[in-house]
């Protein structure tokens, strides 16, 4: 191992060490002082818990940087983070008003670019300064809104820190930032032991505005993530990668705060962590989901920066539609008792901007355009390397609006942007191939009458095809396999369908779909033994009455459907009586058609007769 990086990894633990025996520390003097964060409706946690677990980071931080031989290059970045440790702190006892903490924030950040710091995203230095300020001040922010929820904002922290360090590089010697970055690193994870659900201190707004602040000067000193050849894409897509989770929990919860009337800068339980508890998710699954879109966001911005724009920039848009979906799904959340409509209701909201949020199709049509545009460039992509990819460009170029001109239309034609995404299904798949195949063999005709197919690769047209049905079809799905994924991950009443009859999905649909349901599906039983071990709609059949008693009896189940339709009577009698003695749930499902009109009835009147358009 380079003698340089065992120095990171030595600071880091240095650091980790620091953390791990004054965060103990400091929770005794915070209860001793009574600077604790007492339970309310806003906040997420039920027990007066420490809050001076912040103090302890930039404790760690500081008797670090001492020891490491207090470079230089790194006080201001040290003194500009207490001076906003400081006034968190002084808003973890008294609270402060959000504008005064944002006067603070402006100044430290306006230290910064009067120092030297910038973007560097613009050619114009007035303006990227104004930008380094919102940059430094957005970020800071966002980390302050994401410390909501135990082990969240260290955990999001360490793991851009983390990318900002490997996208730094070997050197012969830690830069002085590289120090300074670790050394929090290390904090960070030493406070995340006492942290993490459930935690027993909380790092408060003297831990998240020091954190947000050091970060995003961070990402200021490592701008490009490395990259040896910087460009815009890497300059100014590397670092919002590696912020995504805080800059996209700020964007929801603002976006949804402002569409349901209420102020930005309110606490509620309605960020991003919340949400994913509110669909069923444990506490701990939450802040691991988070993290783990954390760790895709910090690794697309480290490939951005080393490997170049040419690969990761339509990997990269893939990834933020992905996060755009999963926005859209967290937003149809009801979080708010009166969130229906309230906003526009209130006169709050234009009636245009309301319409034009409510046109979901505009969205589709939109995504679309990009999947199209992705897809046909990772078609040529993968059909020709480097020199030839360069010779074939002005091809790709030349044809791309055509391209999607015709693939929206065939698309448009074929009723893909009739469909519901919620329900998306066997038959909705089959209309964006029908779409997707037709607009294809469109291109080839319009090329080969224009052009006679001239420079054109037949393998480019079938591949794209492929990866667009792939992209469309995925996006459309994409609401039914989330729930699906939380479905499995709820942690709530197990339940268990007798019967896996032709109605078994419907009795599924009843029991899991509903808004505020619980249930965390375990399986089938089923008393035909051929249908053992095989999987229903996505879930095992467990075996037969037997295991159903077993499981019953273990306390393994909470609620029990019978789909009445397909148990026998004996059986479904003998589960009732299990379950009473048991205390578990039983539900009987029936599914019956009823003729209102009778059959006689119809023939006897008289029915129109024309031609239907």
């Amino acid at each position: 191992m380079p003698e340089a990086l065992q120095r990171v990894f030595g600071y880091v633990f240095l650091g980790f060490v620091l953390s791990i025996a004054l965060t103990p520390l400091g929770r005794a003097v915070a209860f001793r002082l009574g600077c604790v964060a007492k339970p309310s409706d806003d906040r997420w946690h039920k027990k007066p818990t420490a809050l001076l677990g912040g103090v302890a980071i930039g404790l760690s931080v500081l008797i670090g940087w001492i020891s490491s031989g207090a470079p230089s290059e790194t006080l201001l970045l040290l003194v500009c983070g207490f001076g906003l440790l400081c006034v968190g702190l002084i808003d973890d006892v008294v609270s402060l008003k959000p504008s005064t903490k944002l006067v603070f924030q402006i100044v430290a950040s306006s230290i910064f670019v009067f120092s030297g710091y910038q973007l560097r995203w613009v050619e114009s230095q007035t303006l990227d300064s104004l930008l380094t300020i919102l940059w430094i001040v957005g970020v800071t922010n966002a980390f302050n809104l994401l410390d909501n929820m135990d082990g969240l904002c260290a955990g999001i922290a360490s793991i851009a820190v983390t990318a900002l360090l490997m996208g730094a590089g070997p050197a012969v010697e830690p830069m002085p930032t590289t120090v300074y970055a670790s050394l929090l690193l290390g904090s960070m994870l030493g406070f995340l032991v006492f942290n993490f659900s459930p935690a027993s201190i909380f790092m408060g707004d003297s831990g998240s505005l020091f954190v947000g602040l050091t970060v995003s000067v961070l990402t200021l000193s490592s701008n490009s993530l490395g990259s040896t050849e910087p460009n815009v894409m890497s300059v100014v897509a590397a670092p919002l990668l590696v912020l995504l989770i805080p800059l996209f929990d700020t964007a929801l919860v603002t976006i949804s705060r402002v569409w349901s009337g209420r102020s930005p800068s309110r606490g509620g339980r309605d960020h991003t962590s919340h949400r994913l508890v509110a669909i069923g998710l444990s506490e701990r699954r939450a802040v691991l989901v988070l993290w783990g879109l954390a760790i895709l966001g910090g690794s697309a911005g480290l490939l951005m920066g080393h490997v170049g724009v040419s690969w990761t920039t339509p990997l990269t848009v893939i990834f933020l539609l992905a996060m755009a979906i999963f926005a859209a799904y967290l937003m149809n959340i009801r979080v708010y008792e009166d969130a229906d409509d309230q906003a526009v209701r209130a006169g709050k909201i234009t009636r245009v901007v309301a319409d034009f949020m409510h046109k979901r199709r505009v969205a589709e049509i939109l995504l679309d355009f990009c999947l199209i545009a992705a897809s046909y460039y990772l078609s040529y992509r993968l059909r020709f390397e480097g020199a030839e990819f360069s010779a074939n460009f002005t091809k790709f170029l030349g044809s791309l609006p055509l391209v999607v001109a015709l693939q929206v239309s065939f698309l448009f034609a074929f009723r893909v942007y009739r469909g519901v995404w919620r329900y998306f299904s066997l038959m909705d798949a089959v209309a964006v191939a029908k779409g997707v195949l037709a607009g294809t063999a469109a291109m080839i005709c319009v090329f080969v009458f224009i052009e006679r197919f001239a420079g054109y690769s037949r393998a480019v047209f079938v591949i794209h095809s492929a990866l667009l049905m792939l992209m469309i079809t995925g996006s459309r799905a994409s609401f039914r396999l989330i729930s699906e994924f939380v479905r499995r991950r709820r942690i709530g009443s197990g339940l268990v369908v007798y019967g896996t009859g032709g109605r078994s999905y419907w009795a599924l649909h009843e029991m899991l779909e509903h808004p505020e349901s619980q249930f965390r599906m375990f399986g089938f039983i089923e008393d035909d033994a051929t249908k053992h071990r095989m999987r229903v709609h996505g879930y095992p059949v467990l075996g037969g009455y037997d295991v159903l008693a077993a499981l019953i009896n273990a306390g393994k189940v909470d609620c029990v459907v019978v789909n009445s339709h397909f148990v026998r009577s004996d059986r479904a009698r003998d589960t009732e009586q299990l379950c009473r003695q048991r205390g578990v749930q039983v539900f009987r499902f029936y599914v019956e058609l009823q003729q209102v009109v009778p059959a006689d009835a119809v023939s006897q009147l008289e029915r129109p007769t024309g031609t239907f358009v």
